[in-house]
């Protein structure tokens, strides 16, 4: 059997498989039904790991065990191996979501914390600074620092940007407003996003800039999350912002906001 590179390389990506499982996986789609042995043969997989991944891809709901002797594997069909993946991947990840929520009332949280917070007294406030790769490490990255803000958030991002935050971060900006922080937002204003600006307008107050495409935020006049490529041009995946988390650098940039702020109309 024949497959490309690239084309498994796909599969190993979609489907979170290793090499050898999805070698065996399309040797077995080939044949609809296979023992191990000749799936080895098949796949080029050495015989003694054949059986073991065998046995994972039928956990994971790609094939199924035939009874009987010799024992027989049976290919499932693509779209219903998506649908056995996906309601066991929703599975897992409630699984392991419980687990992380009974973390919190448990003492190794508090250990935990009791690390981190002896650590953090012996690092210069310099060294507490990174870059965050990725669209949705960096709305993670975001939504950690509004969920810890205490007294202010400055937001200021793009049309489209506008759109994916109120996806990302409303919930925790509805508790920052709670809380009775002061948030402000900065963005350009489309047909797109008129319905976006009315619903955030809830718990922030939203000015136009026009002229000005920056995308950062601030908060608390400490921390400064600054996205450093046009979100227009490049890939989720490859988006990158710095964090600095500096009360000099951070209230700079928000009494260079400040000027800018009362020059801009509010929505």
């Amino acid at each position: 059997m024949i497959v490309k590179e690239e084309f498994l390389s796909r599969l190993r990506k979609i489907f979170d498989l290793n090499l050898y499982e999805v070698k065996v996986w399309t040797a077995l789609l080939s044949r609809g039904i296979s023992t191990a042995g000749e799936l080895s043969n098949i796949s080029d997989v050495p015989r003694s790991r054949t059986y073991d991944i065998l046995e994972t891809l039928e956990k994971k709901g790609f094939i199924v065990m035939k009874i009987g002797k010799p024992i027989k594997f049976v290919a499932l069909k693509p779209q219903e191996v998506i649908e056995r993946v996906k309601k066991n991947l929703i599975k897992s990840a409630d699984e392991k979501s419980k687990r992380l929520d009974k973390l919190k009332g448990e003492e190794i949280l508090e250990e935990l914390d009791t690390l981190f917070t002896q650590g953090v007294k012996f690092v210069e406030p310099s060294d507490l600074s990174g870059s965050v790769k990725g669209r949705q490490n960096v709305y993670n990255h975001l939504d950690m620092m509004i969920r810890e803000a205490q007294t202010s958030i400055t937001i200021v991002t793009t049309a489209p940007g506008l759109n994916r935050k109120m996806e990302a971060l409303m919930p925790s900006l509805e508790k920052a407003k709670k809380r009775g922080v002061t948030i402000r937002i900065a963005t350009q204003l489309n047909e797109f996003n008129k319905d976006i600006i009315k619903s955030l307008s809830v718990v922030a107050e939203i000015k136009e800039m026009p002229k000005m495409r920056a995308r950062f935020a601030i908060v608390d006049g400490e921390q400064l999350l600054f996205m450093v490529l046009d979100d227009e041009k490049v890939h989720p995946n490859y988006d990158v912002a710095i964090w600095l988390s500096t009360d000099f650098f951070a209230s700079a940039m928000e009494q260079l906001f400040e000027s800018s702020w009362k020059g801009f109309k509010k929505l």
